[in-house]
């Protein structure tokens, strides 16, 4: 298994949830963050002054899938969260060595 980590701008969290829900991946957690990349912040005008916002609000997705979905998953992640401009987001994969349900205390491995 592997956690699927995905850092995006918050504009396109509808279109790519949307998507994954259509391919059924329904599962997964949304975090408000903030941060910065390459595009280092950006130059606002408010009442007439200029003002620097160096941390930018981006969205934060996780989904734990099977090995053999990660392509699928991560495809779908970029190809609805591109916009072609700096700041589109990073994905990250991880492994999971235990997953376990809370519930009824399923384990996978």
């Amino acid at each position: 298994m592997k956690m699927v980590q995905a850092i995006i701008r918050p504009e396109k969290m509808d279109v790519v949830m949307k998507n994954l829900e259509e391919r059924g991946f329904i599962a997964m957690t949304i975090i408000e963050v903030k941060g910065r990349g390459e595009q280092k912040g950006i130059t606002l005008e408010y009442r007439g002054k200029k003002m620097e916002v160096d941390l930018l609000p981006k969205v934060k997705l996780e989904l734990v899938v099977r090995d053999e979905e990660v392509e699928t998953v991560t495809g779908i992640i970029r190809a609805a969260a591109k916009t072609g401009k700096v700041g589109d987001g990073k994905v990250f994969i991880m492994p999971i060595e235990k997953m376990m349900r809370v519930r009824t205390d399923e384990v996978w491995t």
